[in-house]
């Protein structure tokens, strides 16, 4: 991707919504991660710095402690936490941009607000199936690394930007911690235009070593005896080459597990050769959150689709396992996982 792929008339049309705009909301999606938190703070900081105009971000719930390092002072609103507020600041917007997600409903308690809202909505997302119709201006994008990435490109399209160095210091910062966290520290989904965002923005002076130690190693111990509790007693291996393990309320009670601090998990059974597929489940309020990862030809994006509620790229996405809905009660999670994993794995061949 260049600056120059982008359609003239709408970044023209984009500049001429953002540059006109009084007052913006900025959403994404239930519990935010890096790349949620990554673009939505860099559109921020380029709103209020290199625009002037007034913005908030708009999140569904609360953010991790270790992602906490970008959120700039005043500049966020929880929903889950000040609901009344975050509607207002919805309804009082003249333009809303939802980035990081390619439907209002992962935007949780925020959908209703926003699809009420009769001002301009923009979406810049780089998940599969973007649900086009509830917005008026999109830019969506499969074939690259983040949101934040896909949204570094579109500001640097703007006539009023063309470089790295010509976008907010804070800005530039967050930008490399979404990419940074949605390809997992360079290890998957990366692509030249990402590597090339990357070496721009250590050209203009982003601190990569700073941000690091503030993603990697700020975390409290009890993720790390989690871990080894999860890699120890938890992780299963099924015939067909699918790992998966399941936190429970009481393991998460035991370990004192907070928003953030199972980032990563999944992933860490792929270093296994003969593993194709990581699934994990954590139990939420009446629900399982699932997340999948999966090796290069397996799709973790149809398995979310077909048995989790879900979805998302290609060998990453996530979902859902409700009960009674899904399963009859929270303790047959296992048995249904090992049952539609082993029938995907078998009717579903890699490509070759």
């Amino acid at each position: 991707m260049t600056v120059n792929r982008f359609p003239e008339d709408k970044i023209l049309r984009l500049d001429a919504l953002l540059c006109g705009a009084g007052s913006v909301a900025i959403i994404t999606h239930t519990h935010p991660d890096g790349d949620a938190l990554g673009s939505t703070t860099a559109l921020w900081h380029f709103l209020t710095a290199s625009l002037g105009r007034k913005a908030r971000i708009l999140v569904p719930d609360a953010v991790a402690a270790n992602l906490g390092f970008i959120v700039a002072e005043g500049s966020l609103t929880d929903f889950s936490a000040s609901p009344a507020e975050a509607a207002e600041c919805v309804a009082s917007a003249d333009l809303i941009v939802c980035l990081d997600l390619n439907s209002l409903s992962r935007s949780a308690g925020a959908e209703q607000a926003v699809r009420a809202s009769k001002a301009p909505k923009i979406l810049i997302d780089h998940h599969l199936s973007p649900a086009c119709e509830d917005f008026d201006l999109v830019f969506s994008e499969t074939e690259i690394s983040s949101a934040s990435e896909l949204l570094y490109y579109i500001l640097l399209a703007l006539p009023e930007v063309g470089s790295a160095e010509k976008l907010p210091e804070e800005a530039r910062r967050a930008l490399m911690v979404g990419m940074t966290t949605d390809t997992n520290n360079f290890a998957n989904s990366v692509f030249p235009t990402t590597l090339a965002m990357a070496s721009s923005l250590l050209a203009a002076g982003v601190d990569r070593d700073d941000i690091l130690a503030n993603l990697y190693n700020r975390y409290g111990e009890n993720r790390f005896r989690a871990m080894g509790a999860v890699l120890s007693d938890l992780m299963h291996i099924t015939p067909e080459g699918v790992a998966y393990f399941i936190m429970d309320s009481d393991f998460l009670r035991k370990y004192e597990i907070c928003e953030g601090d199972t980032e990563g998990f999944v992933n860490l059974p792929l270093g296994i050769d003969r593993v194709k597929m990581s699934v994990f489940l954590k139990e939420d309020d009446g629900y399982y959150r699932v997340s999948v990862r999966s090796k290069k030809g397996w799709s973790a994006n149809m398995l979310a689709r077909n048995h989790f509620n879900g979805g998302g790229h290609e060998c990453a996405a996530g979902g859902r396992l409700y009960w009674p809905k899904d399963i009859a009660d929270r303790k047959d999670a296992a048995e249904y996982l090992e049952t539609v994993t082993a029938r995907f794995m078998c009717n579903r061949k890699p490509e070759q």
